[in-house]
C-alpha cells in the first residue's frame, strides 16, 4: 500500500510540476497581452486606439458634409457646354460668329449668340430652364443646344460650319 501511494506522490508531483509550468507559460502570455511596446497597460492602448478611432470618425463627418455640400454645388455648375461656329453673312470672312450653349445637371444654363459682321459685332443671351428656351431659337443655337444636351458631362462639342444659308 504504501508503494501505491508512494506512485500516486510521484504522479501528482508530476502533475503539479506540468501544471505549473503551464500557469507560468500562460502568466507571460499574459503579461505581454496586457503590456505595449512601451510598457503601457493593455487598458491605455485599447483607450489610445479608440481615441484615434473617434478622431477618424470626426474626420469622415467633416469629409462627408463637404463632399455633400461640393456634390449640391457641382449640380448648379455648367457641366455640358455646345459651340457652333458660322458665318452668317457672304461679306465677312471666317466663321466669326458663334452660338454657345452653356448647362447644368438640370439642363438650366443660356445660349449666348455672337453675330459678327463689318459693321459691328452683336450678343445675345437666351436663358434655358429645364433645356428649354423661352423663345424661337435659330439653327445654330438649336445645334449648339442639341450638342451641349449630348455632350459628355465636362468635355465641350464644337462644330465649326461653313457660311450658314437660310
Amino acid at each position: 500500500m504504501a508503494a501505491v501511494l508512494a506512485v500516486l506522490l510521484c504522479a501528482a508531483l508530476v502533475l503539479i510540476a506540468l501544471l505549473a509550468r503551464r500557469v507560468r507559460r500562460l502568466d507571460r502570455r499574459l503579461i505581454a497581452l496586457t503590456r505595449g511596446g512601451e510598457g503601457h497597460s493593455l487598458e491605455s492602448i485599447l483607450e489610445g486606439h479608440l481615441d484615434r478611432v473617434l478622431a477618424v470618425d470626426r474626420e469622415v463627418s467633416g469629409l462627408l458634409a463637404r463632399t455633400s455640400a461640393l456634390e449640391t454645388a457641382g449640380r448648379r455648375a455648367f457641366q455640358r457646354a455646345g459651340l457652333v461656329r458660322y458665318n452668317p453673312f457672304e461679306e465677312t470672312g471666317g466663321n466669326q460668329s458663334f452660338a454657345l450653349a452653356l448647362l447644368d445637371a438640370e439642363g438650366d444654363g443660356f445660349i449666348l449668340t455672337s453675330l459678327h459682321a463689318r459693321a459691328g459685332t452683336r450678343i445675345y443671351a437666351r436663358a434655358l430652364v429645364g433645356g428649354r428656351a423661352e423663345g424661337q431659337l435659330s439653327g445654330e443655337e438649336a445645334r449648339a443646344l442639341d450638342l451641349a444636351r449630348a455632350a459628355p458631362a465636362g468635355r465641350p462639342a464644337v462644330i465649326d460650319r461653313g457660311a450658314a444659308r437660310p
